[in-house]
């Protein structure tokens, strides 16, 4: 058995990890015109902030992220634990490179890793806000990540950075908080979701709210779980995040055992797959924070401002960009990105773009690609060089 605390971790991963929790109580108005008197963020850190306070690069969360972003926790056993979510691209030599940037992940509000949320107490009532947790949009993750900026001394990010939902909020930034941010990078995203995105997402919170056990978002006063509905709406959304090719390398039409059984039970291979996903899935996530992040993943639009002309969208914008897509991506296709690209263009900005080819469709962002580490890495070490440049002289 493995001594977590004698254990010697790879020389690039970041060690061990400390979440820390800032707390607001300046009241929050949120787009949607409701008020939270108070509110809690999750964070981790990785790496140094330097004296100028400049080297800091914000990673942003897509829809079942969280702080957790790299390296371990204590109390786990990192010869067995998993390591955070992005361990591949954050760390000592990798591409966010924590030898030189200071990294901070946050846990967005609504989310159900520490920051708060749905099944957070409500002052008001002493119980979970449960479905009388606000809904939220994007630009209130951004006006909160910047109130953490605040809070840890950051004046601009070296670099903004996140991939489907965090890219999302990545593009936001660069509305929204132009002079705070010196450069964008968006990874298999979009500029707002299509009607077969939309209608995925429908499809998942059906499932979840017609649970038996779903008590109308009120399950926390009755001691259950949605797991069922929960656990569809993750295998509804696995699915998306695959593509075909991935699936039949995987899976294939393999069989659990030598012939059918004529039944309804997991006959196949990728049957069994989802049913595990979903299952793990419905013990660590929080329903009504899955409701409220595809909602969030809806509502985004940020042209809608703009007269719908998304290169008057990005007119303040002053960082770079480096937008990257995936070829077999298809909840957010290529084209979703070469629609950010042009509208870029067109509006003056500068902007660098990769399209990938990796067979593993949208999941791709999150793994070891080395193509796609590569031209990343690339971009986030000229950050780092004219960074370093700037101070020598």
């Amino acid at each position: 058995m493995s001594d977590a605390a004698s254990f010697v971790y790879p020389a690039d991963s970041v060690g061990l990890a400390t979440p820390q929790t800032v707390h607001f109580d300046t009241p929050l108005t949120l787009a949607s015109g409701r008020v939270l008197k108070a509110y809690d963020i999750v964070y981790e850190t990785y790496g140094t902030l330097n004296a100028e306070r400049s080297n800091a690069v914000l990673i942003c969360h897509a829809l079942s992220g969280h702080h957790h972003a790299a390296g371990f926790h204590a109390g786990e056993d990192p010869a067995k634990a998993k390591p955070g979510w992005w361990d591949a691209a954050i760390g000592p030599g990798k591409v966010i490179d924590t030898d030189h940037f200071f990294v901070v992940a946050m846990n967005n509000l609504g989310g159900c890793h520490g920051s708060t949320g749905p099944a957070s107490i409500n002052p008001d009532t002493g119980v979970p806000f449960g479905p009388d947790f606000p809904l939220v949009a994007v630009r209130d993750w951004v006006k909160v990540q910047a109130q953490v900026s605040d809070y840890l001394g950051i004046q601009c990010w070296a670099a903004v950075v996140g991939g489907s939902l965090g890219g999302m909020q990545v593009l936001r930034w660069s509305i929204d908080q132009p002079d705070r941010i010196a450069n964008a990078v968006i990874i298999a995203s979009a500029p707002k979701l299509s009607a077969q995105n939309i209608a995925f997402n429908e499809v998942a919170r059906q499932a979840i709210r017609r649970d038996p056990d779903f008590h109308g978002g009120h399950y926390y006063a009755h001691g259950v779980v949605p797991e069922v509905g929960l656990s569809l709406a993750r295998m509804v959304g696995h699915i998306t995040y695959l593509s075909d090719d991935a699936m039949h390398q995987k899976f294939g039409r393999d069989l659990r055992a030598k012939t059918y059984q004529y039944g309804f039970d997991a006959e196949f291979q990728v049957e069994s797959y989802l049913r595990y996903q979903g299952e793990v899935f419905s013990k660590r996530f929080d329903a009504n924070t899955y409701l409220l992040m595809t909602r969030v993943l809806d509502y985004f639009d940020p042209a809608r401002d703009y007269d719908h002309d998304l290169a008057k969208t990005f007119a303040k914008a002053k960082c770079r960009f480096l937008v990257l897509s995936f070829s077999t991506d298809w909840r957010f296709a290529p084209e979703r990105s070469r629609e950010i690209v042009d509208a870029l263009v067109e509006a003056g900005k500068c902007v660098s773009y990769a399209e990938i080819d990796a067979p593993q469709g949208h999941d791709s962002f999150l793994l070891d690609n080395p193509r796609y580490l590569a031209v990343f890495g690339a971009y986030m070490r000229r950050v780092a060089e004219e960074q370093e440049a700037c101070h020598a002289s």
